[in-house]
């Protein structure tokens, strides 16, 4: 049998640890498989692109563990009632190559992206940022807003969207939670809301090339955290923040983000730094104070490899609903499948030759 973590699951195992100690536990899982990251069989993840959407495999191993994530992205979606972004995974071993856990990583992935985020910044903003610019306040924005609360401590949040409406959801939800000292400011526009941040987090979903971010509103020393550009022709920074001369770019994996993040823009050769790199210290950032740090995030499948391993814990640790499926056969003789399926078809033959009989 194999374990199936679906959405309400999800939610026990959020209610149980408490949303933010979800985040900063997941964040540790993830640092720890960035530091193993040579462990790791990578990959750039295949997508199929429409005029409307992408839909996305995202496979990666250790040698032991195998991991896919199915994931789509369909900004239009929203206008039918349905969600932007869904997905699910698989994770399996690799010496039998049996799947071991199924589970929805639509809530997940929202909750990795927000710790991944963190976790960047731990490593790459000023030890002293507590003021953030969170520009575009969507789906991912309250996961965004928690986990640099809990983790760096964030006391300002400075808010902009384009919709108002998705400012109010923001500012309704986090309104809702028990975030003790976080101040919330609206802002009327980008320039507004990033003057004076020490980070700024970008999270539109716009599929477009944007400059959501322009050269004249990045000052020395601040972090950048550019989520939304994920996707070949999806971008939110000028190219000329980027070539700074006091800018350090920072990536997941350098094949895939040439692809899809930010550094598309770029010259292949253009220098970029592999967060794995800093993780295992062979890399160092910041020297003064007064680089700007950016976080090019597109989302790698190391981050989702690292939840489906977390939720498989907590899943077995946390009391409550237990799901299995009957995914892959159990069978008296592993070389006669056939054998196995047609029992059933002889019993089902049998039984309505009997109904038959009683008829007659």
């Amino acid at each position: 049998m194999v374990q199936y973590i679906g959405t309400e699951r999800i939610k026990e195992l959020v209610a149980h640890v408490g949303i933010g100690r979800f985040i900063a536990e997941l964040a540790r899982e993830i640092e720890a498989d960035f530091r193993r990251w040579d462990d790791f069989d990578k990959s750039p993840r295949h997508a199929v692109h429409s005029p409307v959407g992408v839909i996305e495999l995202m496979p990666i191993s250790d040698g032991n563990e195998y991991s896919f994530k199915y994931v789509n992205g369909h900004p239009k979606n929203t206008a039918q009632g349905l969600l932007t972004v869904t997905a699910f995974g698989v994770l399996a071993e690799v010496d039998t190559g049996y799947p071991r856990l199924i589970a929805e990583l639509t809530f997940t992935t929202a909750l990795r992206t927000a710790a991944m985020s963190a976790l960047a910044a731990q490593w790459l903003a000023r030890p002293d940022s507590r003021v953030m610019a969170l520009v575009g306040n969507g789906a991912q924005s309250e996961f965004q807003a928690i986990a640099f609360h809990h983790i760096l401590g964030v006391r300002e949040l400075r808010l902009f969207d384009t919709d108002p409406h998705a400012t109010d959801k923001l500012v309704r939800n986090l309104s809702a939670l028990s975030l003790p000292g976080l101040e919330i400011v609206r802002c009327t526009s980008t320039a507004e809301a990033v003057r004076g941040a020490d980070i700024v987090t970008t999270a539109t979903a716009a599929k477009r090339k944007a400059a959501v971010l322009t050269p004249e509103m990045i000052e020395p020393g601040m972090h950048i955290n550019a989520v939304g550009g994920d996707c070949p022709g999806k971008t939110e920074l000028h190219r000329d923040i980027l070539m700074r001369s006091d800018a350090r770019v920072v990536v997941e994996f350098e094949p895939q983000s040439r692809i899809e993040g930010e550094v598309q823009q770029l010259e292949p050769t253009f220098p970029v730094i592999e967060f794995a790199d800093v993780v295992k210290r062979k890399v160092s950032v910041r020297a003064t104070g007064q680089e700007v740090t950016i976080f090019d995030s597109v989302g790698f499948a190391i981050e989702d490899f690292s939840s489906l391993r977390y939720l498989e814990r907590l899943h077995r640790e946390v009391g409550g609903t237990r799901t299995a499926l009957d995914l892959v056969p159990s069978v008296r003789d592993p070389k006669d499948l056939f054998a196995d399926l047609v029992s059933t078809l002889t019993g089902c033959s049998a039984q309505a030759r009997g109904r038959s009989a009683a008829r007659v």
